[in-house]
């Protein structure tokens, strides 16, 4: 499996990796998404550097990126993890029920989650994060792990394409 370092992407976040494969589905007219920005309000400001040096969120941001693929409304959020374990409090409840509304909507809400230390990024349907979910809130483990996830949804490395996601989000489709 090829890395993300052998691309020159060394110190880029997952999120910088979002977006220029955003900009490449644009510009292929493939799909329009765009990164939410999460308000805040300044409470302390450098002028010296012109830099928030304190700050607080204005309100609950839902996800960090929403748009259409093809006529179908999408929304999704990016996480990193750096064990085969993902916490679940690193999602909060208000995201799930955002997401669960979308959906009833008609549109599509997963999550992209790159495992840093095995240089894999994984699209997470909503559906299956909706099974982990409720494990947690009935009592069962607040987190799952990388080998409980379906292998179709890892995402394959692809020439120009950095979060090849619209593949996966196909095969979600599908297996509705």
């Amino acid at each position: 499996m090829a890395t993300w370092n052998s691309r020159g992407l060394r110190g880029s976040t997952l999120e910088d990796m979002i977006n220029k494969t955003n900009e490449k589905y644009a510009a292929a007219g493939l799909a329009l998404i765009q990164k939410i920005p999460t308000p805040i309000t300044p409470i302390r400001i450098d002028k010296e550097n012109k830099q928030i040096t304190l700050a607080y969120f204005e309100q609950k941001s839902t996800v960090d990126y929403i748009g259409a693929v093809q006529g179908i409304p999408v929304c999704f959020d990016a996480k990193e993890c750096s064990s085969d374990t993902f916490a679940l409090q690193n999602i909060h409840a208000h995201q799930v029920e955002f997401m669960k509304n979308f959906e009833k909507q008609g549109g599509i809400a997963f999550f992209l989650i790159y495992y840093t230390h095995k240089d894999v990024l994984y699209y997470l349907p909503l559906e299956m994060l909706l099974f982990f979910w409720n494990r947690s809130q009935e009592g069962g483990r607040k987190s799952f792990r990388y080998e409980e996830l379906n292998p179709a949804y890892v995402l394959p490395v692809k020439h120009g394409i950095l979060v090849p996601y619209l593949e996966a989000m196909k095969k979600d489709l599908e297996d509705r």
